[in-house]
C-alpha cells in the first residue's frame, strides 16, 4: 500500500514515517461498475485515492436530475479538502463508472499528521491549489465557450501525448453532464465535427483527422505554436 500511495502526486513528496501512518489508518475498498461510495450529505470521515477504474462525482437536485461534477481516473485523490471543515459532509455523492479500487485514508488522523508538520501543509496546499485553479478554468469553459468548444476541448485534451485517436471510456450522457451539455447535444457536436471531417467515430474510438481543425474550434490554436505546450502534451494539462 506504501508504494501505491507514494504514486499518488498528493501524497508522493510525504515521508516513508508519515505514509506508514496513512497506510496504518487505511483500508482498501472494492466497487462494481454503478456501485456507490457516498452519498451527497453523509459525514466526510475519508478521503481517497483511485487505484485502478473509474470514479464519477455529481450531485442531484431536488429534482433527482443528476450533474456530473468529476470524472475522478486512477492516481488522483478525492474529498481530501473536507479534512480543514468541522464536521464535514461530503457535498456530492460518488460512483463507480468501472470496477474499481481504491485507499481510503482516515481524514482524522491525517489532518493530526499536517499539525505536526508545517512542510506536509506547504505541499498539500500546493495540490489544493492546483485543483482550484482547475476549477477556476473550468469556470471560464461554461461561461466563455460554446458547447461545441467544450466538447473539442475535451477531445484535444484528452488526446496521448503523441496520438491521433482517443478512446471515449464514459458514457455518452454521463459526459455530456461533466461538459454541461445535453446527451443530444453532445451527439449533434460529434455528428457535426464528423461531417466536417475533423474527426471520424468508429465505435467509442474517436480518430482526430484535422488536428488544426479541432484546436481552432476547441480555441487552443496555442497548442500548435512551438514551445512547451503542444498538442502532444495537452492531455496531462489542468487549465
Amino acid at each position: 500500500m506504501i508504494d501505491e500511495l507514494r504514486r499518488a502526486p498528493l501524497l508522493s513528496r510525504l515521508e516513508a514515517t508519515q505514509l506508514q501512518r496513512v497506510a496504518r489508518h487505511a483500508s482498501r475498498v472494492k466497487l462494481n461498475a454503478e456501485q456507490l461510495l457516498f452519498s451527497q450529505g453523509d459525514p466526510a470521515t475519508r478521503f481517497y485515492l483511485l487505484l485502478s477504474g473509474r470514479m464519477r462525482l455529481f450531485r442531484l437536485s431536488p429534482e433527482g436530475a443528476e450533474k456530473v461534477i468529476e470524472i475522478v481516473s486512477p492516481g488522483q485523490t478525492f474529498a481530501e479538502a473536507l479534512m480543514f471543515l468541522n464536521a464535514p459532509r461530503y457535498p456530492v455523492c460518488a460512483a463507480a463508472l468501472a470496477d474499481s479500487e481504491l485507499i481510503a485514508i482516515d481524514t482524522a488522523d491525517f489532518a493530526a499528521m499536517l499539525r505536526e508538520s508545517v512542510d506536509t501543509c506547504f505541499v498539500l496546499l500546493g495540490a489544493l491549489s492546483q485543483r482550484l485553479r482547475g476549477l477556476i478554468g473550468e469556470i471560464d469553459d461554461l461561461t466563455l465557450h460554446t458547447a461545441t468548444s467544450r466538447v473539442a476541448r475535451y477531445l484535444a485534451s484528452h488526446l496521448p501525448p503523441g496520438a491521433r485517436s482517443l478512446e471515449l471510456d464514459v458514457r455518452k450522457g454521463v459526459l455530456a453532464s461533466r461538459l454541461s451539455v445535453q446527451p443530444e447535444t453532445f451527439s449533434r457536436v460529434i455528428k457535426s465535427l464528423s461531417d466536417q471531417g475533423i474527426i471520424r467515430m468508429d465505435g467509442t474510438l474517436v480518430s482526430v483527422l484535422d488536428q488544426r481543425a479541432l484546436l481552432e474550434i476547441a480555441e487552443l490554436t496555442d497548442a500548435l505554436e512551438p514551445g512547451p505546450f503542444s498538442i502532444g502534451t495537452l492531455g496531462s494539462q489542468r487549465p
